[in-house]
């Protein structure tokens, strides 16, 4: 097989870049270690920050986006005893949407089918190869066991954490930073409707706790756990009354209604951040190239960046200009660093440590973000989002 770009992952960077490059004419194979069921399953982001949701609009895919999300002006932070609202529009002008990670990827698989995109499912024994020389390559085999060569003329890796996209860059031209945050989020699905209009944040000494939801009708919460937290020892009831606790249950008659739980699952938090975020003619978007904790809303829409600005610089690229593919890891890296900073942030304020004199520092780091409006406005526009090309 041939084409101009070859697209390792199908999740939300890979059919967007595709879906992006085809507006401008390049042609695109996407390849894809899971099934299309599977990746448009995945349980994962629900708030795009305003950069996202503009660019969405922009290229097409904002119809059912506009029909079905959920505008939201701010947040609300929150620890015993007290509850403050920031409001995202009054402090920057820039709101944001929950709209899952699965309502995005169905927009842009709907999309996929529409132009006839090619998209090649349930591959394994990925490879890429020549990524130095203008003829590189990722070789596979089918879902039916046939090895298959794919030759283009750019490589981009949109395969997450786990794919090879990552360790093809070499070693002794790659640097990496990591931290792995010392507890985890136990996350759940609940068929009821959301207890509050938007997220709630909730500082706790027992842990961190968190309202977010999905629809009028499901709600998505989140706890702070230990790192080697069982998901087995959580039943429903255990869940509900720690989040009872936690998110102020009672305080100035606020009531958390619990309802059945559909999913629980464990969440590592960590960062992760490689660079550069291109080899020769490989290029690295998203997860591939970095990771951020969930606490600040950051890693879809870290990808969504990635690709907006890869998407020109491809097309340039193959039209002989080569500066945009040449700044792509650079000006990507600079808002991975800021988002990476503010999701650092983000945890570090929320997140119980067990340390006395850390709780302090926690509890005047939110008492001065919810009083000043230098320090709010800081965390809105974090939040909500910085313009693309950042």
């Amino acid at each position: 097989m041939r084409t101009q770009v070859a697209i390792i992952g199908a999740g939300p960077s890979g059919l967007l870049l595709s879906h992006l490059l085809a507006a401008d004419g390049i042609e695109s194979v996407v390849v894809e270690t899971r099934s299309e069921e599977y990746v448009a399953g995945r349980i994962r982001a629900g708030i795009l920050e305003q950069s996202t949701v503009d660019l969405l609009r922009e290229v097409g895919l904002g119809e059912r986006l506009d029909r079905e999300g959920d505008p939201h002006r701010g947040i609300y932070l929150q620890w015993p005893q007290e509850r403050h609202h920031l409001d995202f529009v009054d402090l920057t002008g820039r709101s944001v949407f929950v709209y899952g990670q699965t309502e995005v990827q169905k927009d842009l698989v709907a999309a996929c089918h529409a132009r006839g995109q090619e998209v090649h499912y349930e591959i394994g024994d990925t490879a890429l190869h020549d990524l130095e020389t203008d003829r590189p390559s990722v070789t596979f085999t089918d879902k039916d066991g046939v090895a298959q060569r794919l030759e283009a003329d750019v490589v981009v890796g949109c395969d997450g954490s786990f794919g090879p996209s990552r360790e093809a860059v070499p070693q002794a031209t790659r640097r990496t930073w990591e931290k792995t945050y010392p507890y985890s989020w136990l996350g759940i699905l609940a068929d009821v409707a959301p207890s509050t209009d938007e997220l709630i944040y909730a500082w706790h000494p027992d842990g961190f706790a968190m309202h977010s939801m999905r629809s009028a009708s499901v709600s998505r919460l989140y706890l702070q756990v230990p790192n080697d937290t069982r998901i087995e020892d959580w039943s429903d009831d255990r869940i509900w009354e720690a989040l009872a606790t936690r998110l102020g249950h009672g305080q100035d008659g606020w009531q958390l209604d619990p309802g059945p739980v559909t999913d629980k699952s464990v969440l590592p938090m960590r960062s992760f951040v490689q660079q550069p975020m291109r080899h020769g003619r490989l290029f690295l978007a998203g997860d591939a190239a970095h990771i951020v904790p969930p606490t600040g809303a950051k890693g879809l829409n870290l990808a969504v960046a990635d690709v907006a600005l890869l998407a020109p610089a491809l097309a340039a690229l193959l039209k002989g200009d080569p500066a945009l593919a040449d700044g792509y890891s650079d000006a990507a890296l600079r808002r991975v660093w800021r988002c990476t900073h503010f999701s650092w942030w983000m945890t570090t304020m929320l997140h119980s440590s067990g340390d006395p004199f850390d709780e302090q520092l926690q509890l005047s780091q939110l008492r001065w973000v919810t009083s000043s409006e230098a320090g709010a406005t800081g965390l809105a526009e974090n939040y909500a989002g910085l313009p693309i090309g950042f």
